[in-house]
Parts: C-alpha cells; sequence; structure tokens
C-alpha cells in the first residue's frame, strides 16, 4: 500500500534525477508522469500508483516547494477533466497507453464535440451521424459551443450510429483525430468579442473503429461519465477564500468606500456568505471523489457556479457605477484561457452569462438534480420509445 512517506520518498527521488531549472519542462512531465506521480490515484503504467486520490495533494505539495514544473491544467481541463477518466473507465489498454499520457503531460489538446445547433439542451436528440464502412466509421453533422476545438488535436466524439431506436440507445462514442481530412473549425464569437467557442463542422470524416470509446450503441452510458465529470470540473474547482468572482468586487469594495451603499452592502454579505457555502461544498465534493466516480450532485455545483458567477458579476456592474460600463477592447482573439478575475467588470459580466449555458444548462441540471439527487417523479417525456429517426424535428 502506497502511503504519505513512500510518496514523499517517490517524489525526492524524481527531483533528484530531473532537477527543476536544469531540465526541459516536457521531459520533467514525462519522467512525473513515468514516475506514477501525475495522478496518483491512477493504475501504474497510467501515471498513477493505485494510490488514494487523497494522497494526491502530498505529491502536489512536495513539486510545488521545490518549484517544479507543471501542466497548466487551465489549459489541458477537458482533456484532464473529461476525456482522462471516460478513456480510464471506458478505454482498452491500447487506448490508455496511446492517448493518457500525451493528454495529461498537455503535448495533446482535447476537446469536446458533444452540443449541436439542434440538440443543445436535450443531448440525446443530436443527430450527427455515424455510419460503418467496413473497419471504419463515416462521420458527418455539425457540433457547436466547442471549447478549445482550435487547439485541439484530438476530440471525444458522441455520433448516432442507430436512427431505428429511441434517441438514448443509439448513440456511440469516438475518439475523433481533429486534424483529419473532413474536420473544420470555424471561431464562433461570443457577446465578449472573444471567439474562445467553435463551431466544428464534420464531412465524410473517417474514424476508425479502433478508436470507438465503449460498446456500439452505448454512448449515452459513456458521456454520463464525461458529463459527471464536466460538471464537478466546472462546479468544483478549488479556490481559496475570495477567490474566483467575489475576489475582486470585495476588493472595490474595502479600497472604494465611496461607492457603498446600505443595500449593495447588505447584498454583498449575502453573496459572500453564499460564495463561501460554494467553496466548502465543493471541497466536500471532491472528497467524495476521492473514494470514487462524481455522481449527479455536482450538477448542483454547476448550477451554484452559473448563478453566484451572474449574481456577482451584476453586483459588481453596478457598484462602479458607469464605470463599470467600461469595456476595454473588443477586438476579436482566440484566447487559450478563460480569465474571469484577471480582467474588468465589463468583461466579467458579459462573459458569466454563458455560464448558465456551457456544461449543461441550469434547466437540464435542475432536472438532473430534481430527479437523481432529490428523487422527485420525472417529467413526462413523450419520445421516450420513440425512434430517433420518428422525431419531430
Amino acid at each position: 500500500m502506497t502511503d504519505a512517506a513512500e510518496l514523499r520518498r517517490r517524489t525526492q527521488e524524481l527531483l533528484a534525477a530531473h532537477q527543476p531549472g536544469a531540465t526541459d519542462r516536457l521531459d520533467f512531465l514525462k519522467a512525473r508522469f513515468d514516475a506514477g506521480l501525475a495522478w496518483v490515484h491512477y493504475p501504474e503504467g497510467l501515471g498513477g500508483l493505485g494510490a488514494p486520490r487523497t494522497l494526491q495533494a502530498v505529491v502536489d505539495a512536495e513539486l510545488e516547494a521545490a518549484d517544479a514544473p507543471d501542466n497548466d491544467p487551465r489549459r489541458i481541463g477537458i482533456g484532464l477533466g473529461m476525456a482522462a477518466p471516460t478513456i480510464l473507465k471506458y478505454g482498452t489498454e491500447e487506448q490508455k497507453q496511446r492517448f493518457l499520457r500525451p493528454l495529461w503531460t498537455g503535448e495533446e489538446v482535447w476537446c469536446q464535440l458533444f452540443s449541436e445547433p439542434g440538440a443543445g439542451s436535450d443531448l440525446a436528440a443530436l443527430g450527427t451521424r455515424a455510419v460503418r464502412e467496413g473497419d471504419e466509421w463515416v462521420v458527418n453533422g455539425q457540433k457547436v459551443w466547442t471549447s478549445s476545438a482550435h487547439l485541439a488535436r484530438w476530440a471525444i466524439l458522441i455520433a448516432r450510429t442507430d436512427p431505428d431506436v429511441p434517441k438514448h440507445a443509439g448513440i456511440t462514442y469516438f475518439l475523433c483525430d481533429m486534424t483529419d481530412p473532413g474536420v473544420e473549425v470555424r471561431p464562433l464569437r461570443q457577446v465578449t468579442g472573444e471567439a474562445e467557442f467553435n463551431e466544428v463542422f464534420l464531412t465524410d470524416v473517417r474514424i476508425p473503429d479502433t478508436r470507438r470509446l465503449g460498446e456500439v450503441g452505448d454512448g449515452w452510458r459513456v458521456a454520463q461519465t464525461t458529463l459527471n465529470n464536466e460538471r464537478v470540473a466546472i462546479g468544483g474547482m478549488r479556490i481559496p477564500r475570495e477567490g474566483g468572482m467575489i475576489g475582486p468586487v470585495s476588493k472595490t469594495w474595502r479600497e472604494r468606500p465611496e461607492l457603498r451603499t446600505h443595500d449593495l452592502h447588505q447584498r454583498l454579505l449575502t453573496l459572500w456568505v453564499e460564495a463561501e457555502v460554494a467553496r466548502l461544498t465543493g471541497e466536500r465534493l471532491r472528497q467524495q471523489m476521492a473514494v470514487g466516480q462524481p455522481g449527479p450532485e455536482g450538477a448542483g455545483m454547476k448550477l451554484a457556479f452559473a448563478r453566484l458567477n451572474q449574481e456577482i458579476s451584476g453586483l459588481e456592474v453596478e457598484l462602479l457605477g458607469e464605470e463599470g460600463l467600461l469595456y476595454e477592447d473588443w477586438t476579436m482573439r482566440r484566447p487559450e484561457l478563460v480569465d474571469f478575475t484577471g480582467r474588468d467588470a465589463g468583461y466579467r459580466y458579459l462573459r458569466s452569462k454563458g455560464n448558465s449555458i456551457e456544461g449543461g444548462t441550469s434547466e437540464v441540471l435542475l432536472n438532473i438534480v430534481a430527479e437523481r439527487v432529490l428523487g422527485l417523479p420525472s417529467e413526462p417525456r413523450t419520445d421516450k420509445d420513440v425512434a430517433w429517426k420518428d422525431l419531430a424535428r
């Protein structure tokens, strides 16, 4: 059994053999993965040691103290938070060996080809088709709201492989090479002026059957692993007290007493407490994850994240008055990262509007909480037993 002392010993051995500052960043990350210190709860040979997930903090603290390079988790969040756990659970041994190491080191960026123009909130109604031809699948369709598609080498993709069965039953999960012929990425400019999202058009894209994840027609079940991890990744990020959106507002409140009013004070206090409750709830959720895969409770965290961000950013604009309406730059850019706290109040206000759409709309997540967490009766679903091809679109 690997314990904290053993992990410290292994980490110090890694640092001695690959001294930070004298070792190329990527070489260090590869060596860390091979030493099983990337994600310690993963199996040996796949960047881990089969150790309890809670012990990752021991490794991280040792490496941080040594100023060792990291793998920039924010930039490769979709790979780390969504693709990796799904590949680990459903992938073949060959797929795990091929994809997990360059995913973790950041050599290969991932995106998620799930949402579609005609099936955003009702993801199971997606219309992108994959038709089998021998040992390959030919994929045609359109995806939307795809973060990092302009940077990604690989994508997790769900497509309809059987239109003659109900919508949840005819979906299959694939790993798509974004450099293959037929994959076209177009920028999707947002209200912020930036284009961090993309449209992705798939025209006769050929995917080998060896890049199918899970069984044919079982894609909806495989996708649930991705989606549960996505909601935790968005709503359960580890942040310090007064981190996230509440930080800049609290700072302005302390430094700009001339802006204060009694009403704004009461609202700020309420949101500060709610932000702290959300932060601590996120910590509990991460502790639950240490003993297994995330459950539907992650939907509640993602809901809280979206609502709080929008209320806090709205309060910030009100607090700043006319100053809050200024916008520094509406030049179209294609950023690699979403920087909620490093930009001005106007950016935070506009960008937060997307929080209730990305990673599952708030309406869908409310249904998940009601049905899967609270056990309330489900909404009537008249299309549950109807073949996808017969659904009205």
